[in-house]
């Protein structure tokens, strides 16, 4: 008998093993996500919560400004050349690794006189949960198309067209946390196709626990903003299904990735520097199929981190939100786990994909992929002291949970920096 083969492949989109959350927790007048209403209830002690938000997630909405702006008009080429003696540095923290690691690393603490170091910085990585931001990024743009003149116009888009999950939201194993401001109830379940929720909430779930089916919905909605143009806020849910249902798919996919990846290529950001190939839930893919593949390099994620710091993300208003978005403000993962940043503020996205091969009785696991393993994280730290900097990791470590790796490297990086 013919021996078979069988390969377990787990492939696994996400951004985290434990629930964080995101946006400023003072946001919720100015955002409408209910969620943070509670956060400023357990700030406020009137909700009592055992575990403490550490002290550099305690920032208000207000505080958070882009670090460049002075500089938006600088070319981003010269702010990735490297400084020898910082790159002798961040090398000598990768000796003895293979080339499974690959990093970038820009302190902008004196914004006169920055510093970059590099190592890999081409190699691509399938980017997981970070490409999220790709998706973030082809929202603000097509704000802009639809009131170019009105960013206020644009906020109110966010805090009030709400739409429902639908089959795009299915299926994810990530929770999101559900908060009902009139019982003060908070219920952490997987979303489900009846979910309604406001544009500013699917962002924030896209980012907070980085759930796939709030991604899919998001760039969903992206999508129909593309096609609808400024029709899209009187938009009827009607009117959406007919859309998908009568348009070939493969006007959808084209369409669809268009959406995500042109704003990148506006940025200068290459195809095979970052790009998005496929939907986040297999959901999506009952209307539009993949294409292109996903990739990610630690260049091309750098490039955007500069640019939103300069505001020349979209525009200055957008970069800001943006930046306020990715706040994280409660548990932290991964690289901005380390202790060493408690006391920052830590802008951040994490993603991870993994693939098993158990044919072979090979040792195998949830983020310990023995075919691929891929984890991925991109920071802004703001110290206290004004010590700032920006960080794109990117490893492919095989049998290993590689968590603790980038935790240890953030607090070697962020020891160089600070000395």
């Amino acid at each position: 008998m013919k021996k078979v083969l069988i390969i377990t492949l787990i492939f696994t989109i996400c951004s985290s093993f434990t629930i964080f959350t995101f946006y400023p927790i003072d946001g919720y007048e100015h955002t409408g996500i209910k969620r943070l209403k509670r956060l400023e209830l357990i700030k406020s002690g009137e909700i009592v919560e055992t575990s403490k938000l550490p002290v550099g997630a305690m920032k208000s909405y207000l505080d958070i400004k882009l670090n460049l702006l002075s500089k938006k008009n600088d070319s981003v080429k010269c702010y990735l050349k490297v400084d020898e003696d910082f790159q002798k540095e961040i090398n000598g923290l990768f000796r003895g690794l293979d080339r499974s690691y690959s990093l970038a690393v820009l302190d902008i603490s004196d914004i006169n006189h920055v510093r970059f170091a590099q190592r890999n910085e081409t190699a691509g990585y399938q980017p997981g949960s970070v490409g999220k931001l790709a998706v973030l990024t082809g929202l603000f743009n097509q704000l802009a198309k639809i009131y170019p003149d009105d960013f206020e116009k644009r906020l109110d888009l966010l805090r009030n067209k709400s739409v429902k999950a639908g089959v795009w939201g299915l299926t994810d194993e990530h929770t999101i946390p559900i908060y009902n401001i009139e019982t003060k109830k908070l219920v952490k379940r997987q979303v489900v196709a009846s979910d309604v929720f406001t544009l500013f909430e699917w962002a924030d779930h896209m980012l907070s626990v980085s759930n796939n089916g709030a991604a899919s919905i998001v760039w969903r909605e992206v999508l129909l903003m593309q096609a609808f143009g400024e029709k899209y806020p009187e938009l009827t849910p009607e009117e959406a299904d007919t859309y998908f249902k009568t348009t070939p798919k493969k006007e959808l996919t084209d369409l669809g990735n268009d959406v995500v990846n042109l704003p990148l290529r506006d940025l200068g950001i290459t195809h095979d520097e970052w790009r998005l190939g496929s939907f986040f839930t297999r959901g999506a893919n009952t209307y539009v199929g993949d294409k292109g593949g996903s990739i990610g390099t630690t260049l091309g994620l750098m490039k955007f981190l500069v640019q939103l710091e300069q505001g020349n993300v979209i525009d200055e208003e957008s970069s800001l939100e943006m930046k306020r978005l990715m706040y994280m403000t409660d548990r932290r993962i991964r690289y901005a786990q380390s202790p060493a940043l408690k006391d920052a503020a830590v802008y951040f996205k994490s993603g991870s994909l993994y693939k098993c091969d158990r044919s072979n009785g090979q040792v195998c696991g949830k983020y310990m992929g023995n075919v691929q393993n891929f984890m991925n994280s991109v920071a802004i730290v703001e110290h206290p002291d004004n010590c700032n900097y920006m960080v794109v990791l990117m490893t492919n470590v095989l049998r290993k949970n590689s968590a603790t790796d980038h935790m240890m490297l953030a607090a070697s990086i962020d020891k160089i920096i600070r000395k």
